[in-house]
């Protein structure tokens, strides 16, 4: 007998006194896909936003890293899918349809849509596993290690960055979530590997799209720059600097 409830998705945020844009947040969501769960976590003190949308709020009495947080956002939801945003993402139109058609096979942890900039170029959200020749590409402008996907057809991808990342709730339960060793950066590539490991795939639907107003930190702080650098670090110290993980 078919199941008449409708899936279940649950979108974790967390906002770093980033009011302005998890406000332009709430509001595309209540516009464009007004039907899911919002669990916001404020990681610094702030007002509440506006509630376009009703949300369960989350208020750290100390900062966290981007993993810790959005594993205790789950632990908060119950769910059949569990939605990664940054605040900085931007929605015209609802990409929860084509993803759930995605998430249609059973094999499949984790989707990502297309992200694109404000001027609609495709960003590189999927991309290889990082190996140290694919470093070594990038810092000569060889390659970005991102992987070009035909426009109208889902495909595996190594991996898929932090900003949307839409999980079947079972996979993200199954390997207990996020790395909290990553305090920021790199903790999306490894959760990739950890999936792929117990078989779960991450696919990129070019069907769908997002937007990205990127912040880049990590070009602008060194605070940033060194999380970055000692993410990597302990990546590379993880799987290995030549080999790239199997999928």
């Amino acid at each position: 007998m078919t199941d008449p409830r409708p899936p279940k998705i649950v979108v974790s945020i967390v906002s770093h006194r980033q009011a302005s844009l998890v406000q332009t947040l709430l509001g595309d969501l209540a516009q464009h896909a007004p039907d899911v769960a919002i669990c916001l976590t404020a990681n610094l003190p702030e007002p509440p936003p506006t509630a376009l949308l009703p949300f369960t709020l989350l208020t750290n009495p100390h900062p966290k890293g981007f993993g810790e947080n959005h594993n205790a956002a789950f632990q908060h939801c119950d769910a059949d899918f569990f939605c990664v945003l940054n605040p900085d993402i931007r929605l015209t139109t609802n990409p929860f349809p084509a993803l759930l058609d995605c998430l249609s096979d059973p094999q499949v942890g984790l989707v990502v849509p297309q992200v694109t900039t404000v001027q609609g170029i495709p960003e590189d959200n999927a991309r290889h596993f990082p190996t140290l020749a694919g470093l070594v590409k990038k810092v000569f402008g060889l390659s970005d290690g991102r992987i070009h996907a035909p426009e109208n057809s889902p495909i595996p991808i190594d991996w898929a960055a932090g900003m949307f990342l839409m999980f079947r709730a079972d996979a993200f339960r199954a390997i207990r979530g996020f790395d909290e060793n990553f305090f920021l950066y790199y903790e999306d590539v490894d959760i990739c590997v950890r999936l792929w490991a117990q078989h779960w795939q991450v696919r990129l639907c070019p069907q769908t799209s997002v937007i990205h107003n990127a912040q880049r930190d990590s070009r602008r702080k060194l605070r940033y720059t060194l999380w970055h650098l000692s993410s990597m670090a302990r990546y590379f110290f993880k799987y290995g600097l030549l080999k790239a993980p199997t999928r």
